[in-house]
């Protein structure tokens, strides 16, 4: 990991030059500034996710997250994953939920219990029977 420091730091005392306390990082944010628009050549800016190892996937619980958009995404999953629902509707969410309770699946993003007592189209289905 870099150290980031101002852009020009090493111009001015005042800005850190031989004073390692003044050395703070300040965000570039002028209009033509090259390091602001992140060219090459430049020192690294501050950003999110800077350095990170992008091919060690993330670990949730000591499972492997995997995104899930429909039922066969679900039945694909072993017991090392744990499932990341992602944008569906509520019908299909309630069928998602259903299966993943019957295959003791783990749902990170989505309390499952809560979620299926807080619906109405559970409580419909539970009447009829």
């Amino acid at each position: 990991m870099p150290k980031f420091l101002r852009r020009t730091w090493s111009r001015y005392s005042k800005l850190g030059k031989r004073r390692k306390k003044k050395q703070v990082w300040r965000s570039p944010k002028g209009r033509d500034n090259k390091m602001r628009e992140k060219q090459k050549a430049y020192p690294a800016v501050v950003s999110m996710g800077y350095g990170t190892n992008k091919k060690n996937k993330t670990r949730i619980r000591g499972k492997i997250p995997v995104l899930v958009k429909n039922l066969n995404d679900l039945k694909k999953m072993n017991e090392k994953q744990i499932a990341i629902i992602g944008k569906i509707g509520r019908k299909n969410k309630i069928e998602m939920v259903k299966k993943a309770k019957e295959m003791k699946i783990q749902i990170h993003n989505l309390n499952t219990e809560k979620f299926l007592k807080q619906n109405p189209r559970m409580k419909k289905e539970e009447n009829k029977k």
